[in-house]
C-alpha cells in the first residue's frame, strides 16, 4: 500500500487562513484590500468587493468563491458562477439552495469514507516509520562496521606495502644469479653452435672442391668453375672466363688449400651436383594425375556383387542426399576449380646445429627455482596488496554517498528491485542506475545512472535523479526521475513514460515515512465556518 499525500491539508490551510479574515463585530476588509465594509455586509448577497471575498456564502459575487461548509466531511470553496446552476458541488447541497436541483447530502458517506483512507494511511506510516527506525538503526551499525573494516584495512595495507618491498628486494636479488647463469649457459651453446657450423662448412667446403674438381688433378680451375652457372656475378646467365678468375682470386686454379679464400666468396651461391641431382631423381611430376592402381577383385566377392545387382541402385532417400550434396556443391563458384592447387610452401628444413637448447644443468636449475618462487611470493602479495586497495575504495565509495539526513536509505546500496510489465522488465538499482531489457528477449538499455536527490527545498529526498542514460535515436540521452513514496515494502510499483527519452518510477519505502503524529496532526487539524 501506498501513502498519497492527499491535497486535504492543504485546502484546510487556506480555509484556516480565511477564516481570520471573518471575525464578527469587526470590520470586513477586502481580502485584495479594495476597502472596508462592516460585518453585517458579509454575506447580505449583494457583492461589494471587488475580488467577491465578502460573499463567500451567496452568489452575488460572479468573480467569487462560495463556501461549502460540508458539515461532516471536509469543508471547500468552489467559484460563485456555480451555485445554483443545477449541478451539485457541495455534499451538503447548500450550493443548489434555489435551484430546484434535487441534491442529496453525502457528507456523511464521503466523511466515513475519507476517515478510512485516513486509518489505513495512518496505519501505514505507523509500520513504516517503526520500519525507517530499525532502518536508522541498522545503518548506523553498517556505517560502524565501515568505519571499523576501513580502519582493519588500513593497517593491513600499511602491512603488506613492506611486506611487497622485502619480497622484492628477495626477488631481484634471487634473479641476479639466475640471469648470469642463464647468460653462461647460452653463450656456452651459442659457442658449441659456432663450433658445429664451421666444422659442417668445413666438410662442405671439401665436397664442394671434390665436385668442382672434376679432371681430379687437385686443383679448381676457370673452366671448372664456369660449368656453375649459378656462380653467375652480372646475371647474364653464364659465368665467363673473367668471372671466374675474379672468384679464385685473380689467378687460374686453386688448390685446397687456397680454396677457402674461394670458398667464402661462392658458398652463398655454390649448388651442389650431388643434392641437385637427388632432388630431381625425387621430385614427382605434379601436372601429371595419378592414376590408381588396378585392384583385382576376388572370384568370391565378384559373384556377391553379381546377385547383389539390385543393391547397387541407391534407395530414394540415398538419392535426394546425394541431389542436397550435390546442391552444396554447386554453391561454389565454377572458376574455383578451374585455379590451380595453391601451393603448399615446405618450411626449410632445420640445420642439425639449429636444434632445441640443451636444458640447464642442475645447479643452474636450481637457481631457476629459486628465483621463480620468489617471483611467485612477490606476485601474489602484490595481488593481495591490490585486493586491500580494491576493498578500501568500495567502502570509501559506499561511505561517501548521501544516504538520507541519519542513513536511511543506505540499505538500498548495492540491491535492484525489478518490475515486470507486458512488455519490459524494469530494474532500479538504487544509488547505480535504471535499466530497461524486452520481456522476450532483446539487449538491456540503460535508462540513466545516479546523478542526485532532486526533491524539493524541503525535503530533497522525495526524487532521485538517473541521467545519461542511451541515447534516443535523433534525441536526447534517455533519463529517470524516480519518485519515492512511503510504504511497508521496498518495490516498484510502476513506470511511466511521460515525455520521449524522460521516464518516470514510482517507488515505496519505509525509508520516507514521516513520524504519524506529524502525520495526523495535518490532517485532522482543521476548523469549519
Amino acid at each position: 500500500l501506498i501513502v498519497s499525500i492527499l491535497p486535504l491539508p492543504i485546502e484546510w490551510e487556506q480555509l484556516r487562513m480565511k477564516r481570520q479574515f471573518y471575525e464578527e463585530n469587526k470590520p470586513f476588509t477586502c481580502l485584495d484590500g479594495s476597502r472596508t465594509i462592516p460585518f453585517d455586509r458579509v454575506n447580505d448577497d449583494y457583492c461589494d468587493c471587488r475580488d467577491g471575498s465578502d460573499e463567500p456564502g451567496t452568489a452575488a459575487c460572479p468573480n467569487g468563491s462560495f463556501h461549502c461548509t460540508n458539515a461532516g466531511f471536509r469543508p471547500t470553496f468552489i467559484p460563485s458562477s456555480r451555485i445554483n446552476d443545477g449541478i451539485c458541488d457541495c455534499c451538503d447541497t447548500t450550493d443548489e439552495y434555489n435551484s430546484g436541483a434535487k441534491c442529496e447530502n453525502t457528507c456523511k458517506e464521503l466523511g466515513q469514507k475519507e476517515h478510512e483512507v485516513l486509518q489505513k494511511m495512518a496505519e501505514i506510516t505507523k509500520e513504516g516509520f517503526l520500519l525507517k527506525q530499525q532502518l536508522i538503526q541498522e545503518a548506523k551499525n553498517r556505517q560502524q562496521e565501515k568505519q571499523s573494516k576501513l580502519t582493519e584495512l588500513q593497517n593491513n595495507k600499511k602491512e603488506l606495502e613492506e611486506k611487497v618491498e622485502a619480497l622484492r628486494t628477495v626477488k631481484e636479488t634471487a634473479e641476479q644469479p639466475e640471469k648470469e647463469a642463464k647468460e653462461l649457459h647460452l653463450k656456452a651453446w651459442e659457442e658449441q653452435k659456432a663450433i658445429i657450423r664451421a666444422e659442417k662448412d668445413k666438410a662442405k667446403m671439401a665436397e664442394a672442391f671434390l665436385e668442382l674438381d672434376d679432371d681430379a688433378d687437385g686443383f679448381v680451375a676457370v673452366a671448372e668453375l664456369q660449368t656453375h652457372a649459378e656462380l653467375d656475378t652480372d646475371a647474364d646467365g653464364t659465368v665467363s672466363e673473367t668471372e671466374a678468375q675474379g672468384l679464385l682470386g685473380g689467378v687460374d686454379h686453386v688448390d685446397t688449400a687456397s680454396f677457402e679464400k674461394v670458398w667464402d666468396n661462392i658458398k652463398d651461391k655454390y649448388v651442389s651436383e650431388v643434392s641437385n641431382n637427388s632432388q630431381d631423381s625425387h621430385t614427382p611430376d605434379i601436372t601429371r594425375p595419378v592414376e590408381p592402381a588396378p585392384v583385382d577383385t576376388p572370384p568370391e566377392e565378384s559373384n556377391k556383387l553379381a546377385d547383389n545387382d539390385s543393391e547397387q541402385y541407391p534407395s530414394d532417400d540415398d538419392v535426394q542426399e546425394e541431389e542436397e550434396e550435390d546442391e552444396e556443391e554447386d554453391d561454389y563458384p565454377e572458376e574455383d576449380f578451374d585455379k590451380a592447387p595453391p601451393t603448399v610452401k615446405t618450411p626449410p628444413k632445420k640445420d642439425e646445429d639449429e636444434e632445441a637448447m640443451p636444458p640447464y644443468d642442475d645447479e643452474t636449475r636450481v637457481l631457476i627455482d629459486a628465483a621463480q618462487k620468489a617471483r611467485d611470493n612477490f606476485e601474489e602479495s602484490e595481488r593481495a596488496l591490490r585486493d586491500v586497495d580494491d576493498q578500501m575504495k568500495n567502502i570509501e565509495k559506499e561511505i561517501s554517498f548521501d544516504f538520507g539526513p541519519d542513513s536511511e536509505f543506505s540499505y538500498l546500496y548495492s540491491q535492484c528491485y525489478e518490475l515486470t510489465t507486458s512488455e519490459y522488465i524494469y530494474k532500479l538499482c538504487p544509488f547505480n542506475r535504471v535499466s530497461q531489457k524486452p520481456k522476450y528477449g532483446g539487449s538491456e538499455t540503460n535508462l540513466g545512472t545516479w546523478g542526485t536527490w532532486a526533491g524539493p527545498e524541503d525535503n530533497k529526498y522525495l526524487l532521485m535523479k538517473y541521467e545519461h542514460g542511451t541515447g534516443c535515436w535523433q534525441g536526447p540521452n534517455r533519463s529517470t526521475t524516480v519518485k519515492l513514496t512511503c510504504g511497508k515494502e521496498t518495490t516498484v510499483m510502476s513506470t511511466s513514460e511521460p515525455s520521449r527519452c524522460e521516464y518516470l518510477m514510482e517507488f515505496t519505502t519505509p525509508a520516507v515515512c514521516q513520524e504519524p503524529e506529524a502525520v495526523i496532526s495535518s490532517l485532522h487539524g482543521h476548523d469549519e465556518f
